[in-house]
């Protein structure tokens, strides 16, 4: 299969123009006035809020006119992630995506199908003149993937549909109708740099190569986390061998991915440079072993390096005590047995740098409860502010909660059936969507969210299973087809 036989060929012909746009997330003004431009140049109802969000109304097909209002939504950005080798510029370049056996891909940056291969979709039922539907709102939202403020800001009123799909989900036959709220909490810890003691050998360990992945929907998938490895090393030498100081802590980019490399640098003293080496080695080893199934591709370095100022001992040392003890990953499941087992709260320690007096770190914390997801930010402030960090945690976003009466979902669902011969999955998800906060803006909003299958998203292995968006394109127009009056 090579780009020119992709089907529905006008979705990935608009899904190739979408990805020749910058577009990260805070910085989507080409991309706003990409959809502004081509919303008005087909003779569309077009209109961009305050907030940078877009939103192309398209009437009815004849006849059809009396049938309820659908909004089909979806988020512009996309999560900026590439190797750490490949030379790219988010701002400007064009991504570069290629065939691979049923996959599409990119080569070496996060390939934008999350969600732009939404954004896609959309454009393609508003240019299409072929297909029967009741009016459609097709609503582009800003910034989803750092914080949903596009969603956030948006006013009651901008759309005035019924019924929303959003499609920014990721796995073809599952129709989601529940997620988490999420905080970010952050915790800060400051020091003044001190030479180091005199006869130090400075080492440098590095760790890359972690398949990572979105740090909601992937959290139960037992990934390794960059962050939790290193700091586990260090805690391990610190306890095993005195006079170990600390100058670098490095790992991790956005809020929403489990770190995938890092590094640190340390002097240590020169009688034990050689065991601690040969610890490195063990525990490389050791760990490869633990993530054998879900980080085969992990590769560890440690070398020497130049010589520098070192951080305040006790707080090297607090950080690094509070790094290891930090609760990470799953901390409870769903008790509703609609929701089937899906994790109801986590934690993922994100992102850690340190600046000349400063060591901060950024962890995102999910939940379907509100309560728990208080509780959870909680422990995570307790833990650092324990060992002396200053810590705050953001407003965050709501959970959307399952509707026991919703129409769409049954008018969707009956669509699946009639069309794969299956039963859809009807689940939640552990991920944070924009229906959360439309929940709040627009109650009487019935809603649903699926989408094609994404694998490793939020990592430059991000790809798009090219089969399930013709099944998702063939849903889709079979649910506008039969939306009720």
């Amino acid at each position: 299969m090579n780009k020119n036989d992709l089907k529905p060929a006008i979705v990935f012909a608009e899904f190739a123009k979408i990805n020749e746009i910058p577009r990260p997330s805070k910085h989507e003004e080409k991309m706003i006035a990409y959809l502004k431009n081509w919303g008005e140049s087909h003779g569309l109802d077009t209109k961009v809020d305050e907030t940078g969000n877009v939103i192309i109304r398209k009437p009815a097909t004849p006849g059809m006119e009396n049938r309820k209002t659908v909004i089909l939504q979806s988020h512009m950005d996309m999560v900026c992630d590439k190797l750490v080798d490949v030379k790219f510029d988010f701002d400007k370049d064009a991504i570069k995506t290629y065939v691979d056996g049923e996959w599409l891909t990119a080569e070496g940056t996060t390939l934008g199908a999350d969600d732009g291969i939404g954004c896609a979709i959309e454009l393609a039922i508003l240019g299409s003149d072929d297909i029967e539907h009741g009016p459609i709102e097709c609503v582009f939202t800003r910034d989803e993937e750092t914080g949903l403020t596009g969603a956030e800001g948006m006013k009651a009123g901008f759309m005035t549909g019924d019924y929303l799909i959003n499609l920014d989900s990721e796995d073809e036959g599952e129709i989601f109708v529940s997620c988490a709220g999420g905080r970010n909490t952050t915790a800060k810890f400051t020091f003044q740099r001190q030479a180091p003691a005199e006869g130090s050998f400075f080492i440098k360990g590095s760790l890359k190569g972690l398949v990572g992945g979105h740090s909601g929907d992937d959290i139960n998938k037992k990934r390794a986390n960059a962050i939790k490895l290193l700091a586990r090393f260090l805690f391990q030498e610190m306890k095993r061998y005195e006079g170990i100081q600390l100058a670098q802590f490095h790992s991790g980019k956005l809020h929403n991915a489990i770190p995938r490399d890092g590094y640190f640098v340390i002097a240590v003293p020169n009688d034990v440079k050689e065991n601690i080496r040969a610890d490195w080695n063990i525990f490389a080893a050791e760990v490869e072993d633990e993530f054998h199934v879900t980080d085969t591709q992990m590769l560890f370095a440690m070398e020497s390096t130049e010589a520098e100022a070192v951080i305040d001992p006790v707080v090297a040392k607090r950080f690094v005590w509070a790094v290891q003890a930090v609760d990470n990953g799953i901390f409870a499941i769903c008790q509703d047995e609609a929701l089937g087992g899906m994790v109801e709260t986590s934690s993922n320690i994100a992102s850690i740098h340190t600046a000349e007096t400063t060591i901060d770190i950024l962890s995102s914390q999910r939940s379907n409860v509100m309560s728990n997801l208080d509780n959870m930010c909680a422990t995570i402030q307790a833990a650092f502010e324990l060992a002396g960090a200053e810590t705050k945690s953001s407003d965050g976003y709501p959970a959307w909660k399952m509707r026991a009466d919703s129409k769409l979902q049954e008018i969707v669902v009956n669509s699946y059936k009639k069309l794969f011969g299956k039963e859809p999955v009807v689940r939640g998800i552990h991920a944070g969507l924009e229906c959360g906060l439309f929940s709040e803006r627009y109650p009487q909003l019935d809603m649903v969210s699926f989408g094609p299958t994404l694998r490793f998203v939020h990592t430059p292995d991000e790809r798009l299973h090219i089969p399930t968006v013709q099944m998702v394109w063939d849903h889709l127009l079979d649910i506008l087809k039969n939306i009720p009056a």
